[in-house]
């Protein structure tokens, strides 16, 4: 061993207070990212929350300032604001200054909590550059400061006051930020689940950059919720089912409608926590309905005695569902934590679901004809699916008849460094051919429109030989059976032209990878690639450039537009040669592409239902609320 390799106590590092938050934020807030910066809101928001669930607060308001700053109110008890008995200093210092210090460790200050179990305030005052509180509590108004985690003010009483409550205005720091602009809409989409999630709580917005305000507030709670997710889509049954109780100290409510979708749209929280993987209180709810179903299928007729059971998939088609416990001790699992593990969870969600499901159907026995019907139908469905599946599979080889444009493959077999660009219409996909690299780079041309699988059962979606195709040539699988670790290609990268026609393509393949090959999107496997929209050629020399905006720069640079300067602008891929493809559009060392990620899926799921579902008026109002935000559209 060199002498410069020395490992003794010398080497091992004892970070002090809050440092280690700032050494490692990422372990505290998921990332420095965008993400990040707006998961600090959220932290303080949970704190307000958390005030909310003990019954102690109605009303909370989230201001965002011209400086990117952020100020949450709430008008709950307010920290406490006596020196702590064990620290002796004041208790809103040690809550802002102390890793771990809060009310939800077992004091008996909260029987209910989200968030980040006690380290939230603490964490956001760590990562911001200024932090100051003011308390309202016992008929005062107190105030500190603080920066990067350290106090720079005294706790000070500014005065009396007969309100209460805490309010947190922070300044993310730019030192462990790469991003510093709040995004109002993502705020926003947390903040009404919020409002959902806990019926009654008021919570108001602000932006005053362009001065944007919303208020949430939802007495229907998740009943609310569910039919604020299926607003844009046929309803087999106008009100939502809703299910409460409480057993033990743990209260599921749930909420659950049909819609004329083939797509099941399940939620579920823990504590306002997004249970993103799921858990036993999502397993027990499947398991109930399941059941119930089936059971009301046999008892009056639609089932008979040698029928199949209708599976878990067949009566949850078209099903969009809120499944939220709120519970004291809440043990997550899985690798983002957010899997709920508590087992006693499971039966206490079956009997609740089974009890008041069994009952709302025996009363309602039209809304119980629709949903095992539909249930019938898709099982018919699957079946045909499963047959089409089959017929998939046996075409191991791939061949020019079962796809078409012919799928010209790469040599190399290691997925890792594979990629697949599907790309609309033979002449583009004649240049992708000859303008590649084959070692890694596989191309499928696809001939014609893609099937707007939204309005598609899976065994209709399976004879489209465009959708088969795809299928084939990824490797793995589609829907329930998907498995993203046999997919052949790491990158599967959309190419089409920049224009209205390229944009539905896109569309069309997105809500096809997003609805039946989901990991691929959640897992950053799909890309799209982004073809110049101009050539510059100027003395005899050519430049690429991929906006207007780019453009004006360019001959800005090159001292204007003269009779040496030729312009052209590409409608499409087919016009260019392989060559220009190649040095634009698909060269690893120079090329621009845009990842695909699913930040909510709530989100995701509505956008694809206004884009891509029977409603004209939903589309045309996001048209129109987004149309200033598209770029490179060609009409």
């Amino acid at each position: 061993m060199s002498n410069n390799q020395v490992y003794d106590e010398n080497q091992i590092q004892v970070l002090e207070g809050l440092e280690a938050v700032r050494k490692r934020p990422g372990m505290y807030i998921g990332s420095t990212s965008s993400r990040g910066l707006h998961h600090l809101v959220y932290e303080i928001v949970d704190n307000s929350i958390d005030e909310a669930l003990q019954g102690f607060c109605d009303k909370i308001e989230v201001i965002i300032h011209e400086d990117n700053s952020i100020t949450v109110k709430d008008n709950g008890r307010g920290m406490p604001v006596g020196i702590h008995p064990k620290m002796n200093i004041p208790t809103v210092e040690v809550i802002m200054t102390v890793l771990h210090a809060g009310g939800k460790f077992g004091g008996g200050g909260y029987k209910v909590s989200g968030g980040l179990h006690g380290v939230g305030a603490s964490v956001v005052n760590a990562l911001s550059e200024l932090c100051e509180v003011i308390v309202k509590r016992d008929g005062h108004v107190w105030k500190q400061a603080f920066s990067r985690g350290k106090t720079i003010s005294p706790f000070e009483c500014l005065g009396d006051t007969e309100d209460h409550g805490t309010t947190t205005h922070f300044k993310p720091d730019p030192d462990i930020f790469e991003e510093l602009e709040y995004d109002y809409d993502t705020l926003c989409q947390r903040l009404r689940e919020l409002a959902f999630l806990n019926k009654g709580i008021k919570i108001a917005i602000s932006d005053e950059r362009n001065n944007k305000a919303q208020d949430f507030h939802y007495e229907g709670g998740i009943k609310s919720f569910v039919e604020y997710l299926n607003r844009n889509k046929g309803k087999i049954h106008n009100e939502p089912i809703y299910v409460e109780g409480v057993k033990d100290s743990t209260s599921v409510e749930i909420a659950l409608q049909y819609n004329d979708t083939y797509i099941e749209n399940l939620f579920s929280f823990a504590n306002n926590i997004d249970t993103v993987e799921g858990g036993t209180h999502l397993v027990g709810f499947k398991t109930a309905l399941t059941r119930v179903l089936n059971d009301y299928a046999k008892k009056f007729g639609f089932l008979k005695e040698n029928d199949k059971n209708l599976s878990g998939e067949d009566v949850r088609e078209g099903l969009t569902a809120i499944v939220s416990v709120k519970l004291t001790d809440p043990q997550f699992e899985g690798q983002t934590k957010t899997k709920l593990g508590n087992s006693e969870v499971r039966g206490i969600v079956e009997t609740v679901v089974a009890d008041t499901v069994s009952a709302f159907l025996e009363e309602n026995p039209g809304v119980g004809k629709s949903i095992i019907e539909k249930g019938l139908n898709a099982a018919r469905a699957r079946e045909a699916a499963k047959k089409a599946r089959e017929l998939t599979r046996r075409k191991s080889v791939l061949e020019s008849t079962s796809l078409p444009g012919k799928l010209a493959d790469c040599s190399s077999k290691d997925p890792e460094e594979c990629e697949i660009y599907i790309v609309e219409g033979d002449s583009a996909g004649g240049s992708a051919k000859q303008g590649r690299d084959r070692k890694f780079q596989a191309i499928l041309p696809l001939r014609g429109k893609i099937m707007n699988i939204e309005k598609q059962r899976l065994d209709k979606i399976l004879n489209s030989e465009t959708i088969r195709s795809m299928i084939t040539a990824f490797g793995a699988g589609i829907g329930k059976e998907f498995d993203v670790s046999k997919l052949r290609y790491n990158r599967i990268i959309i190419m089409t032209d920049a224009d209205v026609d390229g944009a539905h393509i896109r569309t069309l393949l997105l809500t096809f990878f997003y609805r039946y090959m989901k990991e691929l999107v959640e897992q950053g496997h799909v890309f799209i690639a982004q073809p110049p929209l101009y050539k510059v050629t100027k003395s005899k020399k050519d430049y690429y450039t991929y906006s207007d905006s780019e453009l004006d720069n360019l001959l800005a640079e090159l001292g204007g537009k003269d009779n040496n300067t030729d312009i052209q602008r590409y409608k499409g891929l087919g016009e260019m040669n392989a060559t220009q493809l190649w040095d634009t559009t698909m060269n690893p060392e120079v090329r621009t592409l845009l990842q695909v990620t699913v930040e909510d899926a709530m989100a995701a799921d509505e956008i694809f239902t206004i884009l891509m579902g029977d409603k004209v008026e939903p589309r045309r109002e996001f048209i129109q609320e987004n149309a200033k935000k598209v770029v490179n559209l060609d009409i």
